[in-house]
């Protein structure tokens, strides 16, 4: 169903709520009039739509930008696992109404259950139901598409980011905006953010900060980028598919996919202020990365000193708490299974509400209640007052904080199962273009290769695939040295190490 139409029946059910009571009362127009005030009408906060083979479900609270609330998982999890295991669906796609997939998790409630210690449980429930439901649509036996074409943060990134296909449209907003409210990225933020390159996934993870557009493309958080006016297109197609392999879906994908338009930006982070993010983020400590940023902030290249200097100041709204329990748990999720860093989050999560930091309540009430713009109150304040002990609290099995802490509860089906390859139809990772450049690929190749010929392997191993061609450049001369065999015919690429 379009959104248009959504807008249509919703607009039915309310005018025929409307006139209920006039056509109740007018069958007894002599008696008494009584007026009866009827108990309003509470839209389904999840739609689910079946169409051939495809099924579909919609995000529809609208008015909260399809914040993720309880009932809202509650009405997911049961139709999805039966999607999953039905032989009548082909592929599963998610959707959202209105200007927004998914603005995350409804955090408020849970903070005002973890301020009552009687409902302490209540909280911790809600993380624990959450991320089951993210494994559970990382390990679905059908293609699954998720249609980003709108606001997707926090917990709406963690329905979306383990899909076989996530498309990003000029309406997309990404964001983890956890450190903002004295939180933490979570939903397998420390397994998807440590997997992108180089050092984007720390950076976005720590500073809270949004990407739009065809850069949630580029960047590999969407495998697809899609113009908005063509996911009704999309959608008939994919709808006309029985039983289609992944593959089948890809190109039906990639056919409606569009190039970059002259007038389009550039991705944010290219070039040395690539390099520069890179460097300052993927130091060990949070004072290394600050440290790092004030040199860079001093520097004569105006682009790199203007974002590091917008950097720190984007850190120093930060909790100091959050950003450093955020920091280990992307390190450590990057040598994790997607289960086992959840698992690691809802530790994380339960440690946040049982009081293990003043923070995340802090956080909510000034950025969430009051809307303040100015830093909230944290405590600690500062850098240097979190130490490695407060750190641990979330982490270690003996914290105080995380004696029987829960974990995940999946169907045997899905705990045995296979999870899908995120990256398997995004754009090639740096780590893929550096094992061409060096001869490591799997596909062949031996040492020796110019920027034209990377180009055309990755044109062969991606036949069709948008950005591919700008992807490889721009990976290439930033990554690699120029050397010549000095007569002046043949120019080669080499691999730089960090």
């Amino acid at each position: 169903m379009s959104r248009r139409a959504l807008t249509a029946a919703s607009l039915r059910t309310a005018a025929i709520s409307h006139h209920i009571m006039p056509a109740s009362t007018s069958a007894h127009a002599s008696a008494p009039q009584v007026c009866r005030r009827l108990p309003p009408t509470t839209p389904d906060t999840v739609l689910f739509e079946s169409n051939g083979s495809l099924r579909t479900y919609i995000l529809n609270r609208p008015s909260k930008l399809n914040a993720l609330d309880e009932p809202m998982l509650s009405l997911l999890r049961p139709k999805i696992e039966e999607w999953s295991a039905s032989d009548l669906c082909g592929t599963i796609v998610a959707r959202g109404v209105g200007r927004a997939f998914c603005i995350g998790g409804d955090v408020a409630n849970v903070v005002q259950n973890a301020s009552d210690p009687s409902t302490v449980p209540q909280a911790v429930e809600y993380f624990k139901r959450e991320f089951e439901m993210d494994y559970i649509l990382a390990a679905l036996k059908k293609p699954y598409v998720a249609i980003l074409d709108g606001m997707t943060m926090g917990g709406g990134v963690g329905l979306a980011a383990n899909a076989t296909f996530r498309i990003a449209t000029e309406n997309t907003v990404f964001s983890m905006p956890e450190t903002k409210i004295g939180y933490c990225p979570d939903v397998g933020g420390s397994y998807f953010l440590s997997r992108l390159d180089g050092e984007i996934g720390t950076y976005l993870a720590l500073t809270s900060d949004t990407i739009s557009g065809r850069a949630v493309f580029d960047y590999g958080l969407a495998t697809h980028y899609i113009p908005s006016r063509r996911i009704p297109q999309l959608l008939d197609r994919l709808a006309e598919l029985d039983q289609p392999h992944a593959s089948v879906i890809d190109r039906a994908i990639e056919d409606l996919s569009s190039e970059r338009e002259p007038t389009e930006p550039p991705s944010p982070f290219t070039g040395a202020r690539r390099v520069a993010l890179d460097i300052a983020f993927g130091k060990p400590t949070v004072e290394g990365i600050i440290t790092e940023l004030e040199s860079f902030a001093k520097i004569e290249n105006e682009e790199v000193r203007s974002w590091a200097q917008n950097t720190l100041a984007m850190l120093h709204l930060r909790s100091p708490t959050s950003l450093k329990v955020a920091l280990r748990a992307i390190r450590q999720g990057a040598k994790l299974s997607l289960r086992d860093a959840l698992n690691m989050e809802l530790k994380m999560a339960t440690a946040f509400c049982r009081g293990a930091t003043p923070d995340f309540a802090i956080g909510v009430k000034a950025v969430l209640v009051e809307k303040t713009k100015e830093r909230p109150q944290w405590e600690p304040s500062t850098f240097k007052e979190v130490n490695s002990a407060m750190v641990s609290r979330f982490f270690d099995s003996t914290s105080p904080f995380l004696a029987d802490a829960p974990s995940l509860e999946l169907p045997a089906e899905i705990a045995t199962g296979t999870i899908s390859n995120p990256l398997k139809y995004a754009l090639p990772t740096e780590e893929e273009i550096g094992s061409v450049v060096m001869g490591s690929h799997a596909s062949g190749g031996g040492l020796g290769v110019r920027l034209d010929e990377v180009v055309a392997r990755f044109a062969d191993l991606r036949p069709g695939k948008v950005g591919v061609k700008e992807k490889v450049i721009e990976v290439v001369q930033r990554r690699c040295e120029v050397t010549d065999n000095a007569d002046g015919n043949r120019v080669w690429l080499k691999w730089k190490h960090r």
